[in-house]
């Protein structure tokens, strides 16, 4: 297939990139670089240097190059900027979104794959999550998402156009080239990593109070690559709707920082720190619906395993993308 990565020189978006073209699929990136890093793009790859918000570019694109899917990464995802700034949130992730759904529609382009997150529940009413449960999102980074989720449904009813909507819930890991790199960064893996690197005096542990085993927030961590896997799958989704993607395995901040020690041979001091609002006890999914429908199979379920993948990515490169 002939598919175009909008968001392909992010962190999740270059993983999936590589993943299509070692499987002899055709990739086009497109990215702005706001976020994203130019090495992150696969040398495989045309890439093209856009914004999803010059709308007569995608739209010239999706025209010209026939493609046969689309995946779409290209998205905000800091949850506490959202919420200093709701605006940047809703044009990028919802506007700019609904361009390239019009560029998919005016380029003839039946399948979109959609990159959501588990953030579109909000607090949880149980734990695993399931697809059909409510949601209510607490920030406008979630909003944003779920509100581009409901465009994707129309366009479906109206356009015919067949789509994915796949939630995340922590995407962890690296492949052999890429690995994850925000600037800042915000992830608890990589934050861990950079204090076993020595970038960073100690990992800080926001509430050891919560009702779980060892009183740490439980989350459930993804493998990039079983993510990519399953943007894969759903190029071919038997039916148009939204897939949990997760292990249903939930990890506490402490055992990930437990696992990161064994795996780095590092110390990797840590300082308690108050909780941080909004932060729910547990985020783990139930992805029976993706197992089931997309005969998706996670690979990586062993902890140490993820952040073994993500420290060998951190020492080939130290510095991330930057030259």
């Amino acid at each position: 297939m002939k598919v175009l990565v909008c968001g392909g020189a992010g962190y999740i978006g270059s993983a999936c990139a590589e993943y299509l073209l070692d499987r002899d699929h055709e990739v086009v990136v497109f990215d702005s670089l706001v976020t994203g890093h130019e090495d992150a793009v696969d040398e495989r790859a045309d890439f093209v240097c856009g914004d999803l918000a010059d709308r007569e570019l995608i739209i010239r694109l999706c025209r010209e190059e026939k493609f046969d899917a689309i995946m779409h990464f290209a998205a905000f995802s800091l949850v506490g900027e959202s919420m200093q700034d709701p605006s940047k949130y809703f044009r990028n992730n919802l506007a700019n979104g609904i361009n390239l759904a019009d560029a998919a529609v005016a380029g003839g382009v039946k399948t979109i794959v959609f990159s959501s997150t588990a953030a579109t529940f909000g607090q949880p009413e149980r734990v695993p999550i399931a697809e059909g449960d409510r949601q209510e999102p607490i920030n406008p980074y979630g909003e944003s998402k779920l509100c581009f989720e409901k465009v994707l449904k129309w366009y479906n009813r109206i356009h015919g156009i067949k789509y994915a909507a796949l939630r995340y819930f922590n995407a962890a890991g690296a492949t052999e080239k890429f690995g994850e790199d925000h600037r800042p960064e915000s992830h608890l893996i990589p934050l861990i990593l950079q204090v076993a690197a020595g970038k960073r005096d100690k990992i800080m542990v926001y509430g050891d109070d919560y009702d779980t085993p060892d009183g740490t927030c439980v989350r459930d961590y993804i493998h990039i690559l079983d993510l990519a896997q399953a943007h894969l799958l759903a190029l071919d989704a038997p039916e148009s709707g939204h897939y949990n993607l997760g292990t249903g395995n939930g990890l506490s901040v402490k055992e990930i920082i437990e696992a990161a020690r064994q795996v780095t041979g590092q110390p990797i001091p840590v300082e308690i720190a108050p909780r941080r609002p909004g932060d729910p006890a547990k985020l783990i999914a139930c992805s029976d619906r993706a197992k089931e429908l997309l005969k998706w199979t996670p690979q990586y379920e062993d902890a140490e395993a993820i952040i073994a993948s993500a420290w060998k990515w951190r020492q080939k490169y130290p510095d991330g993308y930057e030259r």
